[in-house]
C-alpha cells in the first residue's frame, strides 16, 4: 500500500514560533492577510501582539475576530463577508480548532459559490486561499490537517470537510500561546489529541509513517496531560503538549480517525458540547468495544504509553489499556453525558439522527472493528449508562 502524506509546506514549532509571522508572509509572497479569530483572543492580547508586527512592517490586514465555539455555517459566512469585502491573498488563523476551522473553510470558499453543505465529503476541496495557522490550544491539530468541521445552522448536522485547499501552508505552533489555558480546556483538547494519535494507530488506513508518530504523540500526551492540567505554567509539560498534539494531527490527517470522532459529532451538534470533551467522553467505552478487533496494535499503544508493562501478554495490555482509560476520564473530572446537563430523554431520542450522522463521517469504517447501526445505538445506550 503507497501511504500518501500530507503536511504544510512550512512548520515552525517552538517558543516564539507565533512571532515569526511577518517573516513567514514574507517568505511565501503574500501581503494582505485576513486575520480569523475569536473574542477572546482579541480581549486577551494574543490578536493584538500578533497585528502590532504587521501594523510597524507596513502590512495591510484585516480582521475577523467573531468566530464561535464549534463553528458554524453562519459564522464561516460572517467571516466570508469580510474576506469578500477585501482583496485578501490570504487567511491566518489564530485560535483553537473552532477559527482555524472557521479560517479553512473562508480560504476554500473564497472563489466558490453555494453553500457549505455542497462540499462536505465526499467532495474535495483541493484549492482555496493560502491558510497560515496559528493554534492557542495543544489539541485539535488542525494546524496540520487538510480537514475542517463545520456545524450546518439549518441542520445541526456536524460536516466533515476534506481536500488539500484545507491544509495550511504554515503552521507556527508557538507553545507559549497556551499558558493561559484552562484547566478544562487543557484536558478536553489534550484527550481529544490521544484520541488522534490513538485512532490513527488503529485505524484500517494505518501506515508506517503516522504509526510512529501516533505512538510519540500518544506517549507523550499520556505522561504530560495531568502535569498540563495540575501546572498551567509548567512550561517543560506546555511544549509537550503543543508538539503531540501537532504530531497527533499529522497522525490522523494522514491515517484518519475512526468510531470515537464518527460517534462524537452528533454528539457535539446536537448538544452542544466541545469537541473534545465529547471525544472523552467515548473514548474508553469504544476502545474496549473494539480492542479484540486489533489486540496487537492496542497492547502496543498500551506499553508504549506506559499503562502496561512490556511482558504483559496483548490480552493483559489491553485491559490494562482500557483500565487506564477509564482512570484518566476520572482523573481528568471528565464528566458523563449526564452529568454535562443533557437530559435523558434528548439523548435517547437523538439516538437515530446520531447514529444516521456518526456513519455518514465515514470514519466508523476505519475502525478495527466496523459497527452496523444497530451497534452505534448500543454504543450510545452504553455509554450513557
Amino acid at each position: 500500500m503507497i501511504a500518501n502524506i500530507n503536511l504544510p509546506r512550512i512548520l515552525r514549532v517552538g517558543a516564539g514560533a507565533s512571532r515569526t509571522l511577518v517573516a513567514t508572509l514574507a517568505e511565501l509572497g503574500l501581503e494582505r492577510p485576513l486575520l480569523v479569530t475569536d473574542p477572546f483572543m482579541v480581549e486577551c492580547g494574543h490578536c493584538a501582539r500578533l497585528l502590532g508586527p504587521l501594523d510597524e512592517a507596513g502590512i495591510v490586514y484585516g480582521l475577523f475576530g467573531d468566530c464561535v465555539p464549534d463553528p458554524t455555517t453562519d459564522s464561516v459566512y460572517s467571516a466570508l463577508a469580510v474576506l469578500r469585502e477585501g482583496s485578501f491573498d490570504c487567511v491566518v488563523a489564530l485560535g483553537g480548532g473552532s477559527s482555524l476551522d472557521t479560517a479553512k473553510a473562508v480560504a476554500v470558499l473564497a472563489g466558490r459559490d453555494g453553500a457549505i453543505r455542497d462540499y462536505k465529503v465526499p467532495y474535495q476541496l483541493d484549492s482555496g486561499l493560502p491558510i497560515l495557522a496559528i493554534p492557542t490550544t495543544a489539541g485539535t491539530g488542525s494546524e496540520a490537517t487538510r480537514v475542517a468541521v463545520i456545524t450546518d445552522t439549518e441542520t445541526r448536522e456536524k460536516m466533515l470537510c476534506m481536500g488539500l485547499g484545507l491544509m495550511p501552508v504554515a503552521a507556527l505552533v508557538d507553545y507559549e500561546l497556551t499558558l493561559s489555558m484552562p484547566y478544562r480546556l487543557t484536558a478536553d483538547t489534550g484527550i481529544d489529541s490521544l484520541c488522534h494519535a490513538l485512532e490513527a494507530y488503529v485505524s484500517r488506513k494505518a501506515n508506517p509513517f503516522t504509526d510512529s508518530v501516533a505512538l510519540t504523540a500518544m506517549r507523550t500526551i499520556y505522561q504530560n496531560i495531568g502535569t498540563a492540567c495540575a501546572e498551567p505554567d509548567n512550561r517543560q509539560a506546555r511544549e509537550a503538549m503543543m508538539l503531540a498534539a501537532t504530531q497527533g494531527g499529522i497522525a490522523f490527517a494522514n491515517a484518519s480517525v475512526t468510531l470515537i470522532h464518527g460517534m462524537s459529532r452528533p454528539i457535539g451538534a446536537l448538544f452542544h458540547v466541545p469537541h473534545g470533551l465529547s471525544n472523552a467522553m467515548l473514548l474508553p467505552e469504544i476502545t474496549a468495544w473494539s480492542v479484540d478487533h486489533a489486540a496487537a496494535r492496542y497492547a502496543h499503544c498500551a506499553r508504549t504509553m506506559g499503562i502496561a508493562a512490556q511482558s504483559d501478554s496483548d490480552s493483559e495490555a489491553t485491559d490494562k489499556l482500557v483500565d487506564g482509560l477509564r482512570r484518566l476520564n476520572v482523573d481528568l473530572s471528565v464528566p458523563t453525558p449526564r452529568e454535562f446537563g443533557i437530559e435523558e430523554a434528548s439523548w435517547f431520542d437523538a439516538l437515530e439522527l446520531m447514529v444516521e450522522q456518526a456513519l455518514a463521517s465515514g470514519s466508523p469504517d476505519n475502525n478495527p472493528r466496523v459497527p452496523t447501526a444497530a451497534e452505534i445505538v448500543e454504543l450510545y445506550r452504553r455509554v450513557w449508562r
